[in-house]
């Protein structure tokens, strides 16, 4: 998997789906199936948090992947101890969860 994700890092391009389930090997990565878990932990190394590997893998499932990159290469430039924390601010000021908010306001404004 570190043979992966090394190569990753030095091309900003998407891999293909094809290519990682190439370089797949069952008993090394037996956590990861799918190509948005390769990416969640690309980001949990990236951001040196891999405590929080599950999170990031669920936001690469759901969120768009631009948006991910642009707080990614934001929190890269940055020097910061906790990197995760800034990635997850610099996501919410991306308006990665307006969507969200927007759907609980229309189900609680019930006119009666």
């Amino acid at each position: 998997m570190k043979k992966m994700l090394s190569r990753s890092r030095k091309s900003s391009s998407m891999q293909k789906v094809s290519d990682i389930l190439v370089k797949f090997n069952p008993l090394e990565d037996k956590y990861i199936s799918r190509e948005f878990q390769a990416y969640g932990y690309h980001l949990a190394e990236a951001l040196n948090d891999p405590k929080h590997r599950a999170l990031y893998m669920k936001l690469a499932k759901t969120l768009p992947r631009a948006v991910l990159e642009k707080a990614l290469s934001y929190v890269s430039d940055a020097n910061v101890k906790r990197k995760g924390a800034l990635f997850m601010w610099k996501l919410k000021q991306l308006g990665a969860w307006q969507k969200e908010e927007k759907k609980k306001k229309k189900a609680t404004d019930i006119p009666f």
